[in-house]
Parts: structure tokens; C-alpha cells; sequence
């Protein structure tokens, strides 16, 4: 019989070639032994020891690529940071610039307010470099980046699983204020969820090389971004660039580490992406005050 190039055979059908693979342990699944998950398909053999009770269940757990646990709700962790979006964007709303001045982040590190105070990352207000992430003005950019975790988180949360998926928004919204903190100009104020959303937007690369999809719709969509990013005025280029490193880099590490020492790549990549920020963060402030 004759066989095309690259396909796998499936580890219970060696006759029946495939190229599909176990979501949890990666195995090579034909037709007939694909069982539906919440992401992918599962082999017979992950699916029976996933389905004990007690303590051995919760030790055999189906998992998704990166390792993390199969979630019920794919969207929580999502949903969880849409509505911090929403209550600051209320909040802003109703305070008004106030919270804008107190919550956003600085280009060149600080001002100095017209009573003499400087404020500013650089004058120890290190949480601006995350507060600002979650932070809209406009409806229309609070809009659209809201729309973009939604369609874009609901496809990386269930691969990666809660935790994990929570450390990756977090990087990559640090990444992105710490490279608007280094390059923006000075007192340009910079917020908005974008660079998470970018974040993100590398992760489904990642995720669609590591799955073997067509790459085609996740580059398109890559390309049409960053073409906004830079023919538009007013939009902080350095927050999209810095998400959308970290997320490539953190999700990289999640779903390619090798099994014996996942949690120490994967937890690794994650302090590594951590300290060059903070890095960053320490010799900007340094250079600036």
C-alpha cells in the first residue's frame, strides 16, 4: 500500500495512518479511536484514566498542550480580565481623568505635576507598568481590544490551560508597558490592553505552527495589525512589539517543553521573560532620575 510522506500511524491501528494526535499524550489517533475533548481529540487510554474519582482522577486529569488541566469554561481566566477592563473603564468614565493621571503610564518615566510632585514609574510607581494595561478611555479602544481577547483568548485559554494562560496575559501586558517605559516619548501617557491582545496574537502563532495548522489566517491577521500599528497616529507601537515578543517566548516554552521537565522550562521561561523586564524597568530608572 502505498503511503504519503509524513503522515504517523496510530499506536493502537498500525495500518491506519493519521495526523491527528492525542491532545494529551500526543500519541497518533486514527478516526477510530478519536474521542471528542474539550480541545482536540483523546486516545482511548487518556480518556479511561481520566475518568476515575477522588484522588487518582485529579492525578489523571486530561491535559492540554502546555500540561495545564481541561477546563469546563475554555473563556474564565478571559472573562475574568474583560471585566477588570470593564469596571476601570467605567471607572474612568465616572472619575475622569483623575484616575487616567494616577493609573496610565508615563513615557520617559515621570512628570512633575504643576504642584512640584513628579510621579511616574521612575519616582516608584512601578504599578502603572500593569494598571495601564487594563486601562481605556475611548469606547471605540476599549471596543476593540476587548474583542480581540475574546476571540483570541478563546483559542489559546483551552490550550494552555488557566494557570498558564494567566502568566502569559500577565507577561506580555508587562512586556509591552516595559518597551513603551524604554522607547515611547517623553510624557506621552500610554494604556490599553494591547499589548496582551498581542500577546496573545504570538501565542496563536505558536500554537498553530505547534498543531500543524494552516498558518495562513493567524499571519493575515499578524500582518493586517501591525500595519495599523504603524500608519496610525497615537498608537504605542512599543506596547504591541513587547506583547507580542513575550507571547511568541512564553508560549514557545509552554508547549515545546519536554515532558520530564515541563514545569521547570515552562516556570523558567516565565522568571527569564520576568527579570528581562525587570531589567529593563531598573536601567531605565536609573538612567532617568
Amino acid at each position: 500500500m502505498d503511503t504519503q510522506p509524513g503522515l504517523l500511524r496510530c499506536y493502537r491501528h498500525p495500518e491506519a495512518e493519521t495526523g491527528v494526535r492525542c491532545a494529551r499524550c500526543e500519541r497518533p489517533i486514527c478516526p477510530q479511536c478519536m474521542i471528542p475533548a474539550s480541545v482536540g481529540f483523546q486516545c482511548p487510554e487518556c480518556v479511561r484514566n481520566g475518568s476515575g474519582t477522588g484522588h487518582a482522577a485529579g492525578a489523571n486529569q486530561p491535559r492540554t498542550l502546555a500540561g495545564g488541566r481541561v477546563a469546563a469554561d475554555g473563556r474564565l481566566v478571559t472573562k475574568i480580565l474583560m471585566a477588570i477592563n470593564l469596571a476601570l473603564f467605567i471607572a474612568v468614565q465616572v472619575v475622569g481623568d483623575r484616575l487616567l493621571d494616577d493609573l496610565a503610564l508615563i513615557g520617559g518615566g515621570h512628570v512633575v505635576l504643576p504642584n512640584g510632585e513628579p510621579v511616574g514609574v521612575a519616582d516608584g510607581e512601578w504599578y502603572r507598568l500593569l494598571t495601564s494595561a487594563f486601562l481605556h478611555q475611548e469606547l471605540p479602544h476599549f471596543l476593540f481590544n476587548m474583542l480581540g481577547l475574546w476571540m483570541i483568548g478563546g483559542i489559546v485559554e483551552p490550550e494552555l490551560g488557566r494557570i498558564r494562560y494567566a502568566a502569559l496575559c500577565l507577561l506580555s501586558a508587562l512586556s509591552g508597558s516595559t518597551l513603551a517605559y524604554l522607547l515611547s516619548p517623553h510624557t506621552q501617557f500610554s494604556l490599553g490592553a494591547s499589548g496582551m491582545v498581542y500577546g496573545l496574537i504570538g501565542a496563536w502563532i505558536v500554537l498553530a505552527r505547534r498543531r500543524r495548522q494552516d498558518m495562513r489566517p493567524a499571519l493575515l491577521f499578524v500582518a493586517l495589525n501591525l500595519l495599523i500599528t504603524f500608519t496610525r497616529p497615537g498608537i504605542s507601537w512599543e506596547a504591541h512589539i513587547g506583547g507580542l515578543v513575550a507571547g511568541v517566548l512564553v508560549t514557545y516554552a509552554m508547549v515545546h517543553a519536554p515532558r520530564a521537565r515541563r514545569d521547570l522550562v515552562q516556570y523558567g521561561a516565565c522568571g527569564l521573560v520576568l527579570l528581562i523586564d525587570l531589567g529593563i524597568v531598573l536601567a531605565r530608572s536609573a538612567a532617568l532620575t
